[in-house]
């Protein structure tokens, strides 16, 4: 029968431990000078003479084990026998030889340094080039001119109260993030990306409410008071079942995750701000000077003059194609995802080229996704003249000829930037160094991912059925989330 002692540490609300190891000149195994079973000596240095004394009267007085932890693990919860004030210390107990040498290895490491050391240096570019960051831009900016021109056409003047409230967001989040210091990256212009869609939907909520009050007969002042008040519940629903789950994803998520979740916790915040606040003051601001927005134009009347829309009519066609999507993407999580170097490692090769290829980078990426069937990570080193080339292609290949076989295929990629007649000659004068690479989205990523996922869920079917008190309205919703999640697996 194995019995584990379970201890409870009493911290203090601090973050470390009264001592450290590092007080601990010496630590080795001895034996009991009176009954020559096996014990534990260790001297305390100068520095934690004072602090060691403290605490073995304490525990002398109160009869309060001294844990002795390491890696959050406690190897040994001794009580001492009296105050100890010159530093040597004996541990004495029910010990097996073997074991009063392990707490004698552990107390030793305890005290050990474990400096960093460089070891090797590069000064390396970023991941994404110039005109993958330049496609970023622009997706942003085609996706705010749309955005900004659609609430013109459709909602005439007022449209101009949704841009200034699109506008002020804008602002006001990537202040916001130059202020916390953050850093660009692809999720966190993704973010500002979906940012803009998100802001122009409160006004479109908005709007539309007014615009059903308009058609009622109502007067400018009473449609637009009873818009807003209409519309508020289920602008809060969405912005704070969003905001739950980037908060979710926040707490859960690592790296990229927690950098999308940063910036869309943000907009949402700011979105409500603006797209409730300020458009609400500048309507009101132009009411009070007698002056009235426009909330339709001929094109948004003739849309919904007479809307016939027949979605009762086709449903069965609609529920076909729903399930066998839906099935589709069941069946994608088995078996239909390609994972890369970012989930399983590759090789990476560091080559050097004849001429600068730093403008060229994108090139270089889509010639060997034609050549590997996959796009590889490539970073600068240095000077322009070479590159670190990482790909997953035959990653699971253990044999010899392995690392040759990927090679060769990097030849025949490169092959329009260097011309070399064999892999020899390749490898001899261009390839300067190959490594295998660990998986940057880890294991913690993955399991991040998954609890993120299930906490979303639950809590937005916690929310749903406080809201609206029943369970029907949580599981229709958690059938469509899944169901929209599917269909975007299978697409």
């Amino acid at each position: 029968l194995n019995v584990v002692p379970l201890y409870v540490l009493k911290t203090a609300n601090a973050d470390k431990a009264p001592m450290e190891g590092d007080v601990i000149t010496t630590a080795s195994q001895t034996y009991d000078q009176m009954g020559g079973r096996p014990t534990v000596t260790m001297d305390i240095g100068p520095a934690g003479n004072a602090k060691w004394g403290r605490l073995t009267e304490t525990s002398f007085k109160e009869q309060r084990p001294i844990a002795i932890a390491l890696d959050e693990i406690i190897y040994s919860a001794p009580v001492a026998n009296d105050k100890i004030t010159g530093g040597r210390t004996e541990i004495s107990g029910d010990f097996t030889l073997e074991e009063a040498q392990d707490l004698a290895n552990i107390l030793k490491a305890g005290k050990l340094p474990a400096p960093a050391k460089i070891v090797q240096e590069q000064v390396v570019g970023p991941t994404l080039g110039a005109d993958a960051i330049q496609g970023g831009i622009l997706s942003f900016v085609i996706a705010f001119v749309v955005i900004f021109l659609l609430m013109l056409v459709y909602y005439n003047t007022s449209g101009w109260v949704a841009n200034i409230a699109l506008i002020l967001n804008l602002l006001f989040t990537i202040g916001v993030l130059t202020g916390l210091g953050a850093t660009l990256t692809a999720p966190g212009i993704a973010g500002l990306v979906l940012t803009i869609g998100m802001a122009v939907d409160t006004n479109v909520i908005i709007y539309e409410r007014i615009k059903d009050e308009l058609r009622k007969g109502k007067t400018y002042v009473q449609a637009i008071n009873e818009g807003y008040k209409r519309s508020l519940p289920p602008v809060l629903d969405g912005h704070i079942t969003t905001l739950l789950t980037a908060i979710i994803l926040f707490s859960f998520g690592l790296g990229p995750v927690k950098g999308f979740a940063t910036t869309q916790i943000i907009g949402l915040l700011l979105s409500l701000f603006c797209g409730i606040l300020v458009s609400r003051w500048v309507t009101e601001w132009f009411t009070s000077k007698k002056r009235h927005l426009e909330y339709f134009t001929p094109i948004s009347r003739k849309i919904l003059e007479h809307p016939k829309y027949k979605f009762i009519e086709y449903r069965k066609i609609a529920y076909g194609i729903s399930a066998v999507v839906f099935l589709l993407g069941i069946g994608s999580i088995f078996n239909g995802f390609h994972q890369g170097v970012e989930f399983k490692g590759g090789r990476s090769f560091v080559v050097r080229f004849n001429e600068p290829v730093g403008d060229r980078v994108e090139a270089i990426r889509n010639d060997l996704n034609a050549v590997f069937g996959e796009s590889p990570v490539i970073k600068t080193i240095g000077n322009n003249r070479q590159l670190d080339i990482t790909t997953s292609y035959e990653i699971t290949n253990t044999t010899p000829a392995a690392d040759s076989l990927v090679g060769t295929k990097l030849m025949q990629g490169l092959s329009k930037y260097i011309p070399a007649t064999s892999y020899t000659q390749f490898r001899n004068d261009h390839v300067m160094g190959t490594t295998t690479v660990l998986p940057t989205i880890s294991d913690d990523l993955k399991k991040g991912a998954i609890t993120a996922t299930i906490f979303a869920l639950i809590v937005i079917c916690l929310y749903i059925f406080i809201r609206f008190r029943d369970w029907r309205y949580s599981l229709g919703t958690i059938f469509a989330l899944m169901h929209d999640v599917f269909v975007t697996l299978a697409v």
